[in-house]
């Protein structure tokens, strides 16, 4: 398995070659649940203030490229996709911001939060 693939493509082929073997998960569902187990080990870790939480992370991504492989879904391309969404919101906002003759660090979360939320809003059908 080449180190030099992109982390979220080479975490995809570790986990369709343990796959093959039977190392894995038959239901999307069982997967989700690895997802919210790594969450709250990140919670307990930051709780505990212990420096678990960075690792813990990357086992939250790992889960999260497993549940991908289990939708047939890219990990690449959503991600790629996600960020997309993100610039186009964001950029929102900074526009909403300027029509209102502030920078977005001139604003509080809260109003950032209701003009994502209406950007959002805006892309829905």
């Amino acid at each position: 398995m080449p180190v030099a693939l992109p982390a979220l493509t080479r975490a995809l082929k570790l986990q369709a070659k343990a796959s093959k073997v039977g190392f894995d998960w038959n239901d999307p569902r069982a997967v989700l649940r690895k997802i919210r187990e790594e969450a709250d080990e990140i919670e307990a870790a930051l709780d505990g203030n212990t420096l678990d939480a960075p690792a813990e992370v990357g086992d939250l991504l790992f889960a999260a490229v497993n549940l991908a492989r289990h939708l047939d879904a890219d990990p690449e391309a959503l991600l790629r996709q996600t960020n997309q969404k993100f610039e186009r919101r964001f950029s929102a906002i900074e526009h909403a911001l300027a029509a209102r003759g502030k920078a977005p660090q001139d604003a509080t979360l809260a109003e950032m939060d209701a003009l994502w939320n209406e950007a959002k809003a805006r892309e829905q059908p």
